[in-house]
């Protein structure tokens, strides 16, 4: 065993505490679409919609496209310019409108109407990457994957679990290293941690319930405990 993976922190402890953290907070948009409707379909148009916007703006979007198409063939129904207007404001809507209008299609000719349940498949689709694949297979069908956002990323590097530059390296380090019990939940897991604790500026590691488990790489010292006391005696100090 080399002296990185001694030093590397206790996964499974980290993950029980971010379970009970994930049951505390508001579920991230996608889990919150899988837990309302157990529906990949749904999840998979979900997770499309949600790159580049806010979850209240996702959450709001999507109740108004379920009300109007439940399954693929709806969306044949409606027009581009009806998409357009179901989806605003999600970000790059336009363009996500357009691949929500193929998608019917490249379902038929490609794999006779089903959703199909692997990454490997789900690339397929317009308008799907990577992370949404691996997300429609974690939280959509409940299969190991590995998902990898921003979230994921830094949080993953901040805790000096993995050492990497990329979310693409990232996921491969994780499919390395990281159990496969683990690869359902993770990405969850570290979304709602990282949307609510481990935020990408100042992140409250005062408050943090992982913090003896993490290194804090790259994380400056005014956002540890001992740091920030000090900042807050020293702001005390200059006041009087």
């Amino acid at each position: 065993m080399s002296r990185a993976d001694r030093d590397s922190p206790d996964i499974g402890k980290v993950h029980r505490i971010l379970k009970r953290q994930f049951e505390k907070h508001r579920m991230p948009v996608v889990d919150l679409i899988e837990t309302h409707t157990h529906d990949p379909f749904k999840v998979l148009l979900s997770t499309i919609l949600s790159a580049r916007t806010r979850d209240r703006t996702t959450t709001e979007v999507c109740q108004r496209l379920f009300s109007r198409i439940s399954g693929p063939r709806d969306l044949v129904g409606l027009s581009l310019e009806e998409l357009r207007e179901l989806i605003f404001p999600v970000g790059f809507y336009r363009q996500k409108a357009l691949a929500l209008k193929k998608l019917p299609h490249v379902l038929d000719r490609r794999f006779g109407g089903r959703l199909p349940e692997t990454v490997e498949e789900l690339v397929e689709l317009p308008g799907v990457g990577r992370k949404t694949a691996n997300l429609v297979v974690a939280v959509g069908f409940r299969k190991p994957a590995v998902c990898v956002d921003v979230h994921v990323h830094r949080i993953c590097n901040r805790l000096g679990y993995v050492q990497t530059r990329t979310p693409y390296e990232t996921e491969t380090e994780l499919r390395k290293k990281l159990a496969r019990r683990y690869w359902i939940t993770i990405n969850s897991y570290l979304v709602s941690f990282g949307q609510h604790l481990c935020t990408p500026r100042n992140p409250r590691c005062d408050r943090c319930p992982i913090y003896s488990h993490c290194r804090r790489v790259g994380v400056s010292t005014l956002h540890t405990r001992t740091g920030g006391a000090s900042r807050k005696k020293g702001m005390k100090q200059r006041s009087k």
